[in-house]
């Protein structure tokens, strides 16, 4: 009898414990694990998790981030199933693609914005060319030969530097990857020549001496590349920005999205987390989610006209 009373007071005892326990929320990254965005999120997923809401990492990378984007817009509006947005898959790709599967100002609600980095272009260090300015002269010199990557092509990190080629009038050919990680791989081995990327992924490779930052798409130098010069010291007109976001599906109620805004923010204010986010290239930014919806409404009205000028060939999802 007593054994029974036990067994029983045990099993009421895991019970309780598992109604208490807290809903995990899965943040969908649209890139392949291992790339800059992907270590990142990882890095907030895992402090958001210390400080009391269970938090997990999901990718799904393809399609410049459509398929994780559309997995997301089609979850249960629940808040625990939350996207993390970029330019491309909140504006960028409305011009890329003839049809996306998702709207991205009517599908998702805004949670917080979680931080943004400048582009820049690295380069294998074995190549005929040190700067960009020595890059444009081969480019010029060898139309076509320049092997570009990229994380995808609706990517600000393709994007921002077909628009440099356009101004400095070169052409390279643009190879588009499932995520950062498998670029810097391609470039590594010498498949391609230069890739549009962030610090993030690529820094350690910079430090160890295999591949070079040709320059940085801000109006200041990046501090883990004090070396690295802006493209407005080399005389280009560029200034470019990743930025990366939560949102949730469209009729998610207000209490999950407050009560992970909250989360999120307490983190991204931490200065022991801004000095981490810093040290991997990343600039932490937070806020409510009425700021961010305005601001994606901005960076949609001002990236799309303009990729529509360049008049890119658009893709079937």
């Amino acid at each position: 009898m007593k054994s029974l009373i036990t067994r029983v007071l045990l099993a009421t005892a895991v019970a309780c414990g598992s109604a208490s326990a807290q809903p995990v929320t899965k943040f969908v990254v649209p890139f392949a694990a291992g790339g800059g965005t992907d270590v990142y999120v990882r890095m907030l997923a895992a402090e958001v998790a210390k400080a009391g809401l269970p938090v997990i990492v999901e990718n799904k990378p393809g399609a410049s981030g459509n398929i994780a984007a559309d997995y997301v817009a089609k979850a249960r509006p629940d808040g625990l199933t939350v996207f993390v947005g970029t330019n491309s898959t909140m504006a960028n790709n409305t011009v890329l693609f003839d049809k996306l599967p998702y709207d991205p100002l009517k599908d998702f609600v805004p949670v917080t914005h979680i931080g943004y980095q400048p582009m820049i272009i690295v380069a294998r260090t074995d190549l005929p060319y040190s700067t960009l300015q020595e890059m444009v002269a081969y480019a010029k010199a060898n139309p076509g030969k320049i092997n570009r990557g990229s994380p995808g092509a609706g990517i600000i990190s393709n994007l921002a530097p077909l628009m440099f080629e356009r101004q400095a009038g070169i052409r390279t050919t643009h190879v588009p990857f499932n995520g950062d990680a498998p670029g810097l791989q391609a470039l590594l081995s010498g498949s391609i020549d230069i890739h549009g990327t962030s610090i993030t992924a690529s820094l350690p490779h910079v430090q160890s001496g295999k591949l070079r930052v040709l320059g940085v798409m801000d109006s200041k130098r990046l501090p883990q590349v004090p070396n690295a010069p802006t493209f407005k010291e080399a005389g280009y007109d560029v200034e470019a920005y990743a930025w990366y976001t939560l949102v949730a599906p469209a009729g998610t109620p207000r209490e999950p999205i407050e009560r992970l805004n909250k989360a999120v923010n307490q983190v991204l204010a931490r200065e022991d987390f801004i000095a981490k986010a810093r040290a991997a290239g990343m600039e932490p930014r937070g806020g409510s989610p009425e700021e961010l919806g305005k601001f994606i409404r901005q960076e949609y009205d001002r990236w799309v006209p303009l990729l529509r000028t360049l008049e890119l060939t658009k893709s079937t999802y």
